[in-house]
Order: structure tokens, then C-alpha cells, then sequence
């Protein structure tokens, strides 16, 4: 029976490397994720919009959903202090 440690050894990848190669590959990932995914659940936040806010925080995407709600979906709050102070 082969174990965890022989299968990787045998095809000329010791878990060390993997490991490493895996994290060289996900850490990039990982902080750019974070960054989007930080930035729009702030907006979401102080949009006041629940729904927005609960999507963004369970959906995770690479930070692909979080760039379309910063840009296509997210009132800019000039707008929105504009609109406050023409009453």
C-alpha cells in the first residue's frame, strides 16, 4: 500500500516542494482576494446595504464580484451627498 509521502515521492515532487510551489501560487491569490473583498464590504457597509454586504462576505470569487460591486453596482457616495444637500 502506497502512502501520502511515497505517492508524491515517486512522482519527483517531496512535499516540501509542493507545499512551497502551492504557496508561491496561493498567496498572491489570497492578499489580492482580501484587498477587494476588504474594500467592498466597507463600501457595502457604509452604503448601508445588507443585502450587497452578506453576498460579498459569503461569495467568494477572486475578487472578481467584489471590482463589479466597487465599479458597476456601488452608488459613489458623491453622488449620493449631492442629491442630500440640494433639499
Amino acid at each position: 500500500m502506497m502512502g501520502y509521502g511515497n505517492y508524491w515521492g515517486n512522482m519527483g515532487l517531496g512535499a516540501g516542494m509542493f507545499g512551497t510551489w502551492m504557496g508561491a501560487f496561493l498567496l498572491p491569490i489570497v492578499v489580492w482576494s482580501l484587498v477587494w473583498k476588504g474594500w467592498a464590504l466597507w463600501k457595502a457597509a457604509r452604503a448601508e446595504s445588507k443585502v450587497w454586504f452578506v453576498v460579498l462576505l459569503i461569495v467568494n470569487t477572486i475578487g472578481i464580484l467584489d471590482i463589479l460591486y466597487i465599479f458597476l453596482f456601488c452608488k459613489s457616495q458623491k453622488t449620493a451627498v449631492k442629491k442630500s444637500t440640494r433639499k
